[in-house]
């Protein structure tokens, strides 16, 4: 007989906003209104990603740094996505951070230590549970709060401006960041722009705004009753049923797949280890984007399950597996491929995201888009076309593989191209073009 270990789900229900002891903020002079002219890097995005690139490059000494982010707070937009789900706990692992490798550097699960008074039993656990060498998850508020230890003891506050990015320009003798307010040249600049969310196909509704009724899964959700369609199977989707439910609302939710897929990572656990990463780059280009297609496949954690596998059993929650979305009309009513119409109250698509490559900043040809990936120096995840140019986050995908959209991958990719950044600033060269070939 096969046993099968589903975690608790009352994981789920970690505290969020508690209070955090905070470090002093060090003195600092009259901020001006924009950042200095020039900088030696700029980084666009101050999500996960760019507050480890800039935490990574202070511990390599490059203080001359300047973060252009659309709100203006490190790691902001990621976590009012995060709040506007109602999420409690993070799916990464304390092993997953966007702390600094190989310099002395407080990790998250040594922050989360120190703070263990104010952890719940079920939050120590899981502490555990990690030390033990087994999977744990991480609370929201946790990593939150380390977030903003990291911004404070790496000075990253002071470096970030808000303000929305136009145009990422090469020059001779350096790359200019255009936004509406202001402008910087650097010698070098590092995007961490993250993902956007999947638009609907055209034809389910003609493009654009979404009908009457119909939202996405990072707009606001209207309170009230009444039935309520989620489109999409992944964590997403099960967070939009679970608030939902609680709110006292009929669930009909619609799965392409056969069924739901229940893991605990995102992508296996494989391709967040040294040997993994190997595999993924001793193979050519087709394989590469059959790994991708293969490990980046919409999945729920395992907390989710016995909540929703109840809820269904009880008649709150219908699932409609197997079942393609032709269109959407407005008064939320969703058209089902055989013919079967879901009317409700309100419906909401959790499509997923797609990874932004710099297509829209950066000229199409210094891209290299192929296949929607751009063409990366593997070494430093520079453009091939444009070396003086990084990427961090999940438009390293086809660099670093799968876990490259996973913040343990934000921290292998932030390790290249800080310690390259580092070297070219030093030596004021830059690293000279190589172009990949791959069949």
């Amino acid at each position: 007989m096969v046993s099968t270990f589903v975690p608790e789900p009352h994981l789920l229900d970690s505290p969020r906003g508690r209070e955090w002891p905070r470090l002093p903020a060090p003195p600092s002079p009259t901020r001006a209104a924009s950042p200095a002219p020039g900088a030696d890097v700029v980084i666009v995005g101050a999500g996960p990603a760019g507050l480890a690139v800039a935490s990574a490059l202070w511990h390599h000494g490059v203080t001359d740094v300047a973060v252009v982010d659309r709100t203006g707070r490190p790691c902001g937009r990621f976590f009012d996505r995060i709040d506007r789900l109602g999420q409690r706990v993070l799916r990464s692992p304390y092993e997953h951070h966007p702390g600094v490798e190989g310099f002395r550097d407080c990790e998250l699960l040594d922050f989360a230590r120190l703070h263990w008074d104010r952890l719940t039993p079920t939050e120590r656990r899981e502490i555990r549970m990690s030390q033990a060498g087994h999977r744990s998850v991480v609370p929201v508020d946790v990593f939150d709060a380390y977030c903003a230890h990291l911004v404070a003891t790496h000075h990253v506050g002071e470096k970030t401006w808000q303000a929305a990015v136009r145009e990422v320009e090469p020059e001779p003798g350096a790359v200019t960041v255009r936004t509406e307010r202001f402008s910087v040249a650097a010698r070098h600049v590092v995007l961490c722009l993250g993902e956007e969310r999947r638009p609907a196909p055209e034809s389910w509704w003609g493009g654009g705004r979404p009908p009457s009724g119909v939202s996405y899964w990072d707009e606001p959700v209207p309170r009230g009753g009444g039935r309520q369609i989620v489109v999409g199977a992944g964590l997403t989707a099960a967070h939009l049923i679970g608030n939902a439910l609680a709110a006292g609302r009929e669930v009909h939710w619609v799965i392409r797949e056969p069924g739901e897929r229940f893991q605990c990572a995102d992508v296996n656990s494989a391709f967040f280890r040294p040997e993994g990463r190997a595999r993924f780059d001793r193979v050519g280009w087709g394989e590469r984007l059959r790994l991708m297609g293969q490990f980046r496949r919409a999945s729920i954690m395992f907390e989710f399950r016995p909540m929703l596998e109840r809820a269904e059993a009880e008649g709150r929650l219908v699932v409609h597996r197997g079942e393609t979305v032709t269109r959407v009309s407005g008064g939320a009513r969703v058209h089902l491929a055989g013919g079967r119409v879901l009317g409700g109250d309100l419906a909401v698509l959790a499509l997923g995201t797609t990874p932004s490559i710099g297509t829209g900043l950066l000229p199409p040809e210094l891209v290299g888009e192929r296949d929607g990936w751009p063409s990366l120096d593997e070494r430093t995840l520079a453009y091939e076309r444009e070396p003086r140019v990084s990427v961090v986050g999940a438009a390293a995908g086809m660099a670093l593989g799968p876990a490259a959209r996973n913040i343990d991958g934000h921290r292998v990719a932030t390790a290249r191209v800080a310690a390259a950044i580092a070297a070219q600033l030093r030596h004021g060269t830059v690293a000279p073009q190589r172009v990949v070939a791959r069949v």
